[in-house]
């Protein structure tokens, strides 16, 4: 299998109220990888803390550059991962060689965010137990498998991580990104409505829509999504 440094290292982020176990399946499907899959503030290991954008893009650089010397690193994000993934990018454009976002090619204004935002005011009317029974049922019946459902405490960090991508994040982050950029949406995914804007704004872009899927893809597809990342993967090598 060689070292970690003869593997390139994938970086994983998952998305709202998931955690790093979102990414439990891929180990077993990219062994060619060195697989890191990390857990934002409030989210996960991290659950005590308090979400923010700048904490999220820290945790972000520093398992990057965790890497062994001489390592390549593709960095994947879904949902609101790959929003935090994306601003990590724009702050440090040269040390990836390979982005993917998955789920992350709208822009977070307008209708859409007005959605988001309504989601998020009604969680301490309705509380997390009764939002996650809801929330997790729609997932069920969208295809997810009820191992990988989040949990009520995730939902607690559900506004303030929203609010950091209606703040922060847009087309944009990607001007300077160095590396290939990869956008990965499912075809019913609402979070590709501006996919090509944010394809526009990168040098290096390629879209994937994956059909039949919808923003729960990295839980649905795995193979698919697999398929796409090995080959974020081995571009990465090449360069």
């Amino acid at each position: 299998m060689g070292s970690p440094t003869d593997r390139p290292r994938l970086v994983l982020v998952h998305g709202t109220r998931m955690d790093s176990t979102q990414w439990r399946a891929y180990a077993d499907l990219l062994p060619e990888a060195e697989l890191v899959a990390v857990d934002l503030l409030a989210h996960g290991s991290r659950l005590g803390e308090t979400f923010t954008a700048a904490a999220a893009v820290e945790t972000i650089r520093r398992t990057v550059d965790d890497r062994s010397e001489g390592q390549r690193v593709v960095l994947v994000g879904h949902s609101l991962g790959g929003y935090m993934a994306m601003l990590y990018a724009a702050q440090h454009p040269d040390s990836l060689d390979g982005l993917v976002l998955v789920g992350a090619s709208a822009v977070p204004a307008g209708p859409l965010a007005g959605v988001y935002r309504r989601f998020a005011d009604l969680l301490p009317v309705v509380g997390a137990e009764r939002m996650a029974r809801v929330a997790n049922g729609v997932m069920r019946r969208l295809g997810a498998a009820p191992e990988t459902l989040p949990g009520s405490a995730g939902y607690a960090a559900l506004p303030a991580a929203w609010q950091a991508v209606f703040d922060e994040c847009g087309p944009e982050l990607l001007n300077d990104v160095q590396c290939p950029v990869i956008l990965v949406n499912g075809q019913f995914d609402q979070m590709r409505l501006h996919v090509r804007r944010f394809a526009a704004a990168a040098r290096d872009t390629r879209v994937v829509t994956v059909p039949r899927a919808t923003h729960l893809l990295p839980l649905t597809h795995p193979r698919v999504l697999a398929d796409v990342l090995r080959e974020a993967l081995g571009a990465a090598s090449a360069r």
